[in-house]
């Protein structure tokens, strides 16, 4: 699922200053905009085609709007989206909705995202038929039927309604759905996190397996650092709505470089017991600061075990490049990295 695209091939999906802010309006007669919700405050980043790229980061950091932006499911507020070439942001309602064909979504409830008034072949052939796809009500039937059995589903699952499956049928509809159109782009919100653990290897393998086949290109939104790291070929790190560090999966989870993203690592479970007792916890403390206030300076200052007073205050980080892609947003990712700049006692278990 990782096999790596060439590195000068122009990537499928290219994000530059994205942008989401919902103002925060008061009065009862003229709702004045008194300030705004810094969703997604500016993030750049690239998928290169036939790849994954995995976006992590905890609950409220923004990454689930992001997703939703990318497809202008939610508008965005600044900022560009090229999906194949094609600027979305520029696209007319009825551009837009002809460019739906090569980009779709997979949503983390299966159950929400299905209507339960329509059967699975209605849910199915409504896309084809909305978007018109050859051949007629006939060959539209005859893909869904293709497209049950591709994901793991009997034909006869096509005259059911959604309260009928288990949460892993459902996201396996959920699934076909999203390909019925043959999209290149498949945006995943969190797709196995309401799935049992055993049903979640399953989804995986099915996802691993449609992209090996038919060439997609996935951005996956979760919050599980396993199953990113298990599925992605690059891994992106979100904090309150910006991207804070961002790197080849397994140069990332072998050398975190921003205090975030170190302290997200630490507080995943190893199976080993002997190296998981054996190794650093690092504790934040506080709690997440509102984006609609978000601190001066760095954004991750408030929780940062490794900050210092002036500069990270007053100064927001780039997200600079420092070896081989390898991207963070710290002031001083190489000293917390050769241990010259030591963190509070008080963050360290």
């Amino acid at each position: 699922m990782n096999a790596a695209p060439s590195d000068d091939a122009e990537p499928l999906l290219r994000v530059r200053g994205l942008k989401v802010h919902y103002p925060i309006r008061r009065g009862a007669l003229l709702q004045r905009t008194v300030g705004h919700v810094k969703a997604v405050d500016g993030v750049d980043l690239d998928v290169p085609r036939a790849s994954t790229y995995g976006l992590v980061g905890e609950s409220g950091c923004g990454k689930s709007t992001f997703g939703r932006a990318v497809l202008r499911l939610t508008e965005p507020t600044a900022g560009s989206v090229t999906v194949a070439g094609t600027d979305v942001l520029a696209l007319s309602p009825a551009e837009l909705r002809r460019a739906r064909v090569s980009m779709q979504m997979v949503f983390q409830d299966p159950l929400a995202s299905l209507d339960p008034r329509q059967s699975v072949e209605a849910a199915l052939v409504e896309p084809q038929k909305v978007h018109g796809m050859p051949g007629g009500p006939t060959a539209w039937r005859k893909r869904v039927t293709e497209l049950l059995e591709r994901v793991g589903l009997p034909a006869a699952a096509a005259a059911k309604y959604p309260h009928e499956f288990s949460g892993g049928q459902r996201q396996r509809i959920g699934i076909a759905r999203a390909l019925v159109l043959g999209p290149s782009l498949i945006i995943a919100d969190e797709p196995v996190s309401a799935l049992d653990v055993s049903v979640q290897a399953q989804v995986i393998t099915l996802l691993e397996e449609l992209q090996a086949e038919l060439g997609l290109t996935y951005l996956v939104i979760a919050h599980d650092l396993a199953v990113v790291r298990h599925m992605s070929r690059t891994v992106g790190v979100m904090y309150l709505g910006g991207l804070v560090e961002e790197a080849a999966t397994e140069e990332l989870y072998a050398r975190p470089l921003h205090p975030y993203t170190r302290a997200l690592l630490s507080a995943a479970p190893v199976p080993d017991p002997e190296v998981e007792e054996r190794r650093e916890r690092i504790l934040l403390q506080g709690d997440l600061p509102s984006p609609a206030a978000p601190p001066p300076g760095c954004r991750f200052q408030t929780r940062c075990p490794w900050r210092q007073p002036t500069r990270c205050a007053d100064e927001p980080p780039p997200l600079r490049e420092l070896t081989g892609g390898h991207r963070v947003a710290c002031h001083y990712a190489e000293e917390i990295e050769a241990g010259t700049l030591r963190p509070a006692a008080s963050a360290v278990a």
